[in-house]
């Protein structure tokens, strides 16, 4: 079976978790903060706070940004709930604009015509491992006094125009054990602005600068101390994973461009994708899934239904029509691509797409 994911550990991360269990310090403490400056030097950002999930990092970036009752709030519906949901955590309203077919993230002309005087930030999503169009979506946002919130949870040091996902606003990571690096759990925001990261410090940690002080409401969305070891270990790893996800991807397009019903993933002009995901359209899905299956190929269909189709959105009244993001919910999907594929995995699978 070759799986569509597989998280990477070994000896030096085994010994992180062992030597967190040795000192006796299990909760948030100096491997967080080891994690968290080594991380905002990769990312090139001044400032990184831990937190205990992506979501509970995007939750803690809309607070620390002041987003709240009666705002709105543009993101994808074309993601992982987790995106939009933030939105309806501190009582926002989440407002969905279209997605550029080619690269599945949002589509900056798209998003203009939904920014309403209530509309307060933008959640852009970085999907699969390649950036949003951040060069115009930062235009945007200047232009109407809007935040920018990036969901990273995907994207580990993607770039566009030389510059990291990550460093254009306030980014969120997730460190799930399927992202191009792990903390088995865990998430981290990053920024340049002060007053963000110390209150998003805040909010992780019950609204509490110090201990039994507590000066705003928070929440408990602290990463532990063991979480931190393995994170500081992996992200010295990241960057080779993603040099061979990119190289698994460049022989998947090689071998795949000109099959008949299969649209490989452009990289965008300017941009270094790192393929969290390798994922074609497919015009016959179903068949090339029971191939997959037939091999022993996994796959994933990253997404299979639109946000604004899920049950809890249409409960709450969303009747949006977005043409390109429903297209691609019917025809995406997901290759192996990790970094432990062999060669003879790769023609495995691109023997099973490729077939008739």
């Amino acid at each position: 079976m070759i799986p569509i994911s597989r998280p990477l550990i070994g000896e030096e991360e085994k010994a992180a978790v062992l030597a967190a269990l040795s000192s006796g310090q299990l909760a948030q403490g100096p491997r967080v903060r080891e994690f968290e400056e080594k991380f905002a030097a990769w990312a090139g950002t001044k400032y990184a706070v831990a937190t205990s999930s992506g979501t509970t990092a995007l939750h803690t970036a809309l607070l620390a940004h002041g987003i709240g009752e009666g705002d709105e709030v543009i993101t994808s519906s074309f993601s992982f709930i987790a995106s939009a949901n933030c939105a309806l955590y501190v009582g926002a309203r989440p407002v969905f604009a279209d997605i550029e077919p080619a690269y599945f993230t949002l589509d900056p002309a798209d998003i203009e015509k939904r920014i309403t005087p209530r509309t307060k930030a933008i959640v852009v999503v970085h999907l699969f491992g390649q950036t949003c169009n951040m060069e115009a979506i930062a235009k945007l946002a200047q232009e109407h006094n809007l935040a920018v919130v990036e969901d990273a949870c995907q994207s580990h040091g993607a770039k566009f125009n030389g510059k990291m996902a990550g460093s254009w606003g306030t980014a969120c990571y997730s460190f799930y054990p399927t992202k191009n690096m792990t903390t088995i759990e865990g998430g981290m925001l990053t920024t340049d602005d002060a007053t963000v990261a110390g209150q998003a410090r805040l909010i992780r940690e019950h609204g509490s600068p110090k201990r039994y002080l507590h000066e705003r409401v928070g929440y408990n969305f602290r990463m532990t101390d063991p979480q931190g070891g393995v994170g500081a270990v992996q992200l010295q790893k990241l960057d080779g994973w993603n040099e061979q996800r990119q190289a698994n991807a460049a022989c998947l397009t090689e071998k795949l461009r000109g099959v008949e019903g299969v649209i490989t993933p452009p990289i965008r002009d300017g941009g270094q994708h790192v393929f969290h995901q390798y994922t074609i359209r497919a015009r016959n899905r179903d068949a090339v899934i029971e191939r997959l299956t037939q091999r022993g190929v996994g796959y994933g269909i990253y997404y299979p239904m639109a946000i604004h189709q899920q049950p809890l959105y249409q409960q709450l009244g969303y009747d949006d029509h977005l043409s390109n993001t429903e297209a691609a919910c019917r025809e995406v999907l997901s290759l192996p691509v990790h970094p432990s594929l062999s060669r003879a995995d790769l023609d495995c699978i691109v023997d099973a797409v490729a077939s008739r």
